[in-house]
């Protein structure tokens, strides 16, 4: 026998809030059997059933939530496309600013002056 085998199980301890557990009641008497409770049962069932009966679907109900949903599809590209537009505008512009901001008089990239290699002279080119 293991320790898990002698302990009970949760839930399996007696009551420990001072309340009695609810005696069974006797035969005839459970919940749903009162006459009044059967009758009011069947008068919600009744009055509910002819609500239910009574309401009855657009018959274009489902051609304008379609339609509902196709336009809200449609903006929602548009608005999609239209924002996608505005971000690569202002991008190639942001772009264009920032090359414009070169100076304009040519930069020295490369003088001549020196030597390519530091231990002689580059190798000769061939003459097409």
């Amino acid at each position: 026998m293991t320790h898990r085998d002698a302990t009970p199980s949760h839930g399996t301890s007696p009551d420990r809030t001072g309340h009695d557990r609810a005696e069974p009641r006797p035969p005839g008497t459970e919940l749903g059997t009162d006459p009044d409770t059967e009758r009011t049962e069947r008068e919600l069932r009744d009055a509910l059933a002819a609500l239910a009966g009574g309401v009855l679907p657009d018959p274009d109900a489902y051609r304008t939530a379609r339609g509902e949903w196709l336009r809200r599809e449609r903006r929602r590209r548009l608005v999609l496309t239209v924002l996608v537009a505005v971000v690569f505008t202002l991008a190639t512009l942001i772009g264009l600013w920032v090359l414009n901001q070169a100076p304009s008089d040519p930069g020295v990239i490369f003088s001549g002056n020196g030597s390519p290699s530091a231990d002689g002279p580059s190798l000769p080119r061939p003459q097409p």
